[in-house]
């Protein structure tokens, strides 16, 4: 199979194809490794090749809803056994998996054949994938601006064609991030839905977890099926899920949504036009789909809720790199300078203070529930200006040498601790506010990519749903891409 005909299908489709006897999984899998070696170069989307193994798996008879379509997993917590798993970091260097992840056991039952390990910036702890460990990765509709992050080599695979769909996962934002950076469909499931395992329970209290980031809507549906086919028995609590498939929910009509918008940043910076724009024609489009749409938006303080997403964030950080320390043997320099900052930050945290800021993570449950008593959905823009440039959010020389200098004393978790550096933290997230509220509240949520700027660039809205609002969402969104289809849409590689 060439690869023009292969980017016609998507997982689902190849699938199909190999099922009726039309084309054998190692054709699929040597079209898609020929994709990659031919754009990865520009891209640095995928950093660590598992061609070998992909081939022994392609040549054996496989079954599962997805037999023998190309698949690619994320560089974080998707073990494969016998496989490092480098989280974007220097300091995993030598280190294998001992065993697959619940999500990678589930992808194999799927009869998926994985390829590779695609770029995450380290320990996935930005909104843009630019690890030092491995290089930044590139947006394939412009190779001078980020995919996004976390899930940001993800989405250029996916964006270029290697794969019709790939592993993702989503802490803060990063499989609605890169959705919208790279013009794909990305839905964060809800809390619980899908297994942690076997390491953990849940990651990060539930508000992270994994998922898929794909080029058609079906796609990520039949994947949700896939990740969620039996309940985890080791995890904290069993989620429900509907009467039926979530493929079949994508295929029925969502009903008339009473859906609340807002353009406003949380932390009261100023929106691209683009955003806005975003927003607004997806909007009206909803409107002439028959659904009711108006202003609104939940009573939060976005800012006080930025402050206590990223006190956890810090926390896991800390918690991150101490593990790495204490089981890899890893050193001090094996650490991004932002990383070490961050869990030194973390690292100052008192635990009455951690408990107090998971009380206001309960209180933003209830904030939310009151919207969506009024609300099917929330819609926002993904993302509050368009992709940054590569390299645009790094952090200043002449500030990372007085980072350095604090780590030095000793005194760096204390002053990032202060009113002043307050804002610079917030002031992170400018780009980057809307996404945090559905992972502290654990509400499903997603990324349709339904602009694009005029210099070209995706854009994405962002749909937050309650409560077991997957098969709302999946059907609202296949609403959408019936209406304005986007799969076709191929950057000029």
């Amino acid at each position: 199979m060439d690869y023009a005909e292969y980017r016609r299908f998507d997982a689902v489709g190849l699938a199909e194809l190999v099922s009726r006897g039309e084309v054998a999984p190692r054709e699929l899998l040597e079209t898609a490794i020929e994709r990659a070696e031919q754009v990865n170069g520009r891209l640095n989307a995928i950093v660590r090749p598992m061609f070998d193994i992909a081939r022994e798996r392609a040549a054996q008879p496989l079954s599962g809803v997805l037999a023998g379509v190309p698949f690619l997993l994320k560089d974080l917590h998707q073990d494969y056994a016998g496989v490092r798993t480098g989280a974007g970091s220097r300091s995993t260097r030598g280190t294998t998996a001992a065993r697959h992840s619940a999500t990678v056991e589930r992808w194999l039952d799927a009869g998926l054949v994985i390829f590779g390990r695609t770029s995450t910036p380290e320990f996935g702890a930005k909104g843009i994938t630019e690890p030092e460990a491995s290089g930044p990765t590139r947006n394939p509709w412009h190779t001078g601006h980020t995919p996004g992050g976390s899930s940001g080599g993800a989405a250029a695979a996916v964006a270029a064609g290697i794969v019709p769909v790939a592993g993702a996962s989503d802490g803060g934002g990063s499989i609605r991030i890169p959705a919208a950076c790279c013009g794909l469909f990305g839905l964060k499931p809800g809390r619980g839905l899908v297994p942690a395992g076997p390491d953990h329970a849940e990651h990060m209290h539930g508000g992270a977890t994994d998922g898929v980031l794909s080029r058609t809507v079906r796609d990520t549906a039949v994947m949700l099926d896939v990740l969620t086919a039996r309940p985890d028995p080791g995890g904290p609590y069993l989620a429900a899920r509907p009467d039926t498939s979530y493929a079949e929910c994508a295929r029925r009509e969502p009903g008339r949504l009473r859906i609340g918008f807002t353009c406003r940043s949380p932390l009261g910076f100023p929106v691209s036009p683009h955003a806005v724009a975003a927003v607004k024609d997806t909007a009206a489009l909803l409107s002439g789909l028959g659904h009711d749409v108006e202003e609104a938006e939940p009573a939060i303080d976005g800012r006080q809720l930025s402050r206590d997403f990223l006190a956890v964030w810090f926390a896991q950080a800390a918690h991150a790199v101490d593990g790495a320390r204490r089981t890899l043997g890893a050193a001090v320099d094996d650490f991004e300078l932002d990383t070490r900052l961050i869990a030194a930050a973390g690292r100052e945290m008192r635990a009455t203070e951690y408990v107090a800021t998971l009380d206001r993570w309960n209180g933003y449950n209830r904030a939310l529930a009151d919207f969506h008593d009024r609300y099917d959905l929330l819609l926002t823009p993904t993302l509050a200006h368009p992709p940054a440039r590569i390299g645009e959010l790094d952090t200043p020389p002449l500030l990372r040498r007085a980072i350095a200098l604090l780590l030095k004393a000793g005194l760096a978790g204390k002053v990032a601790r202060t009113k002043p550096v307050d804002g610079v933290v917030l002031k992170n997230l400018e780009k980057v506010p809307f996404t945090q509220l559905a992972n502290i509240t654990g509400r499903p949520a997603m990324s349709v990519p339904t602009y694009r700027t005029p210099a070209g660039l995706p854009l994405g809205v962002q749909f937050v749903g309650g409560l077991g609002a997957e098969p709302t969402l999946l059907a609202l969104a296949a609403q959408i891409e019936a209406e304005t289809p986007w799969s076709h849409l191929e950057p000029p590689l």
